[in-house]
């Protein structure tokens, strides 16, 4: 199992979340984030001291998925999040020791939705 962590522009959210639905990804959570990477908008020196660095606004998404799903979602992701410019932002992978599905109480894959990835049904 593992955490799928994405970082993308606010303006390509509506394609990532599509193509997630097409990889029949399900079960994220998305929230809004300020940061900067490797895009910095401005930069200022003042008197030789001051440095200005703007934080651009992001979505962080979060997808706890089984192992088979990891490639089709990162995929998805990549390819719908891409526009070629500084900023478009990251995916990570980190790996789950223990998932609980609070409703049912069940564990780790049973508590992953979906299992199975869509190629092999």
């Amino acid at each position: 199992m593992k955490l799928i962590v994405a970082i993308v522009r606010p303006e390509q959210l509506s394609d990532v979340l599509e193509a997630l639905f097409h990889a029949e990804v399900k079960g994220l959570t998305i929230s809004r984030v300020h940061g900067h990477g490797g895009e910095m908008e401005h930069v200022e020196n003042y008197r030789g001291t001051t440095v200005k660095m703007a934080l651009a606004e992001k979505v962080r998404i979060e997808i706890g998925v089984s192992n088979h799903f990891v490639e089709p979602t990162v995929r998805a992701i990549l390819g719908a999040a891409r526009t070629g410019e500084v900023g478009d932002g990251k995916v990570m992978v980190l790996p789950i020791e223990k998932i609980y599905r609070i409703r049912t109480g069940e564990e780790d894959q049973a508590a992953v939705t979906p299992v199975v990835p869509p190629d092999s049904e």
